[in-house]
């Protein structure tokens, strides 16, 4: 059967140039741009909120995330270059363009994206919520029933937390927080015939349900909703410009508008000067707060003397500003998304419980994690296989355990309420020697992290706050245990964070062991993270920034010989990125030799895959679907004796290099034959897959005619049910 394919929803800034005739492989026409990959990996994002077949709810949730991710992307990246032109950083990206030309770029792919997505949820989404009896309303649509009751709730609730501010010669523009709803107000004296400027910072509870009573507009049949209760919504902004003369009494107002700004994110310090880490990331922090304004999102109708006002104070450009459509901040949508309709929402899934690790009942005859992963590895894979009765139950029998002696782990980010560091605690409280590393430079959640440090070492827990100049970004759990012939080392080594919430919406893989050469190396990888002990040696992790990349160009050196010698050179690799220049041109001269490699790669990827003479024989792809695919594997054929590879690192330049990573072999063949059939599955999807090609376009597999769904999470879903079964 012949797959079809649907062309990516996108109007690209720049296309690529063709490569130069006899082009080195360091030459920019062989790189796609870093950054723009990532806007197309949004777009890919989006994708999902325009597909038809996308239940309903699922689809306003994909345009809350597109909405999130964009905020971050702001935030970091377009933050991140702004500061580079600032300093006078002349150093060009893979691609060969200079920060200044990034910029420009990437605002007009963002201004083009920000607009895309509006239009889908106003003209598109919003109206099909309606006809399914899910509102969001505005205020002027309200009945008088429902205007009523919201106004009592403004007088209860609201009014009393709200703080106009002036700007004046006697009061100074007022502080803006990042990502904060605020309304422009402008006003006239009536006595002096003077105009005034005002602030108004809106409450962080977005959309108001109201009352289920009747809309003075006509609305929808009700249908699709399963016959359950309409619900209606209504945002902030207007309920409180609907009361807007009650803030300002004695004024006229002349109008009222709603704006939101974006901060710079990416304000570092150097570590290499830091005295304390901990204070450092502190004060990272506080700065963070006042740092400069690189976005600003205005309604369209906002009138120009409101908004040149805002340009000025902000210190911004004019094409800093995001004019708005609709609705601005479309991350609320998370809440509409939330409502309990199940019949538009994806068919629920209950993560299954791998057939060794289900109890035979509550008798003293049950094994304990210990003695099942002692009969052999356990390879773990979620959402489809329980993080809880797993990797979770393995930190919690080992807390209580009197056998166990120590526990050791990295913790780069976790959930609130976690149950992982509740574990943590009553090992410690129970005499248990517990280190653990906190990675408090793990960007947007340095608060939540330093929190957990503090409680963490409150409770006795040897804390450790990450390395100067590395960010720990390993996965790994130590235990140690007193055994009656030994003392044995119990690992988890896995693809992400010790977080039971993403853990239902990520796809990561953990391996449980107690191989005596793996417990070996990752002991030593502690004492190099908690100690003076640089210099280690390991005898099968692959641990980055020392060792890793070299592994991984020796393996892909492996198998240019190996095609050299036999003709079977083949390497599959998925990960969520891919930027390394170094591993790049690895994989084009292996490309150049003849190896096969297939390239799984959800985000951006700036290797360009089939170009004649460099890279025809290299394929890549990117799966979303309704997990975020976030597992990372890596096979190399090696002849018929099989590697497979799972760990933390992506092939990008701050995973090997300035971030502490794990990588570890998986070698029981059952469960080699596991990761190498789920790679072979998302190679073959035509669900959700998309393919790339050498000019930067994407474009998703459809199924042809007569030939069959296969749809990669669906299929590790009926996988996970087998295992269990």
């Amino acid at each position: 059967m012949t797959t079809q394919y649907a062309a990516m929803p996108i109007v690209r800034a720049v296309n690529p140039l063709p490569p130069a005739v006899d082009a080195t492989l360091d030459d920019p026409t062989l790189y796609f741009n870093k950054e723009l990959g990532w806007i197309d990996f949004n777009w890919r994002v989006l994708a999902l909120a325009m597909d038809e077949r996308t239940p309903l709810l699922e689809r306003v949730k994909f345009v809350a995330i597109t909405a999130s991710n964009l905020d971050e992307f702001v935030q970091k990246r377009i933050g991140g270059l702004r500061r580079q032109e600032a300093a006078g950083v002349r150093q060009l990206s893979d691609d060969g363009r200079t920060p200044s030309e990034q910029v420009r770029l990437l605002h007009i792919a963002t201004q083009q994206m920000h607009s895309r997505m509006t239009a889908l949820w106003e003209n598109e989404l919003k109206p099909r919520l309606a006809a399914a009896e899910v509102h969001l309303l505005h205020y002027s649509d309200l009945s008088a029933a429902q205007r009523a009751i919201l106004h009592e709730r403004f007088h209860s609730e609201i009014y009393q937390v709200l703080t106009p501010l002036a700007v004046d010669p006697g009061h100074p523009f007022p502080f803006i927080s990042n990502l904060s709803l605020s309304l422009s107000v402008v006003l006239r004296n009536r006595k002096q015939q003077t105009t005034h400027f005002a602030r108004l910072k809106l409450p962080r509870a977005r959309l108001l349900e109201a009352p289920s009573a009747r809309v003075s507009s006509a609305r929808a049949p009700e249908v699709a909703s399963g016959g359950m209760q309409p619900c209606y919504f209504v945002p902030i902004e207007q309920l409180v410009a609907a009361h807007i003369d009650e803030l300002f009494p004695g004024m006229d107002v002349v109008s009222v508008h709603p704006f939101r700004v974006t901060r710079n994110a990416d304000v570092r310090r150097d570590e290499e000067e830091a005295e304390d880490l901990l204070e450092m990331i502190s004060a990272e922090l506080r700065e963070r707060r006042f740092a400069a304004v690189v976005r600003l999102e205005v309604e369209s109708t906002m009138p120009e003397y409101d908004r040149q006002l805002l340009v000025r104070e902000l210190n911004l450009r004019p094409e800093d500003v995001y004019e708005v459509e609709g609705l601005l901040d479309l991350t609320c949508l998370f809440q509409l998304a939330g409502v309990d309709r199940p019949a538009l929402k994806y068919d629920p899934w209950e993560p299954t419980i791998p057939m060794r690790l289900q109890l035979e009942g509550e008798s003293k005859d049950t094994p304990d994690i210990f003695a099942i992963i002692r009969q052999g590895d356990l390879l773990v894979h979620h959402p489809y296989e329980s993080f809880a009765v797993s990797t979770q139950r393995l930190i919690e029998e080992a807390a209580e355990d009197p056998q166990v002696l120590a526990i050791k782990q990295t913790l780069y980010r976790t959930s609130d309420n976690s149950p992982v560091v509740k574990a943590l605690i009553r090992a410690a409280e129970k005499g248990k020697q517990v280190a653990v590393l906190v990675e408090v430079s793990a960007r947007f959640d340095e608060a939540n992290n330093i929190e957990w440090a503090q409680i963490l070492e409150d409770a006795g827990v040897h804390v450790t706050y990450g390395l100067v100049g590395l960010k720990t970004h390993t996965k790994a759990t130590l235990i140690v245990r007193n055994e009656r012939d030994a003392i044995r080392s119990y690992c988890h080594i896995g693809t992400g964070n010790y977080n039971p919430k993403t853990a239902r919406l990520y796809t990561d893989l953990g391996l449980l062991t107690c191989r005596p050469e793996l417990g070996r190396d990752v002991v030593n990888l502690f004492h190099f993270l908690t100690g003076y002990a640089p210099a280690q040696h390991y005898e099968q992790a692959l641990v980055a920034p020392e060792h890793m990349r070299t592994r991984f160009e020796a393996l892909i050196d492996a198998e240019i010989e190996h095609q050299q010698a036999s003709g079977n050179g083949r390497i599959i690799a998925k990960m969520n990125g891919l930027d390394d220049k170094r591993m790049v041109r690895r994989l084009y001269e292996a490309s150049q030799a003849g190896v096969q490699i297939d390239l799984i790669i959800r985000g951006h990827c700036t290797l360009r895959p089939g170009l004649p003479g460099y890279s025809e024989n290299i394929r890549v792809i990117s799966i979303l679907g309704r997990f975020l695919e976030h597992d990372r594997v890596f096979y190399f054929h090696n002849n018929g004796q099989p590697i497979t590879i799972i760990g933390s690192a992506d092939w990008r330049t701050r995973n090997l290099i300035r971030r502490v990573e794990l990588a570890i072999p998986v070698i029981e063949p059952a469960l080699q034959q596991q990761l190498i059939d789920f790679l072979h599955k998302a190679l073959a999807d035509n669900r959700y897959a998309w393919e790339l090609d050498g000019d930067g376009y994407y474009r998703l597999r459809l199924p042809g005619p007569g030939e069959e769904v296969r749809e990669l999470q669906a299929l590790m879903m009926a996988s996970a049910m087998a295992r269990a079964t």
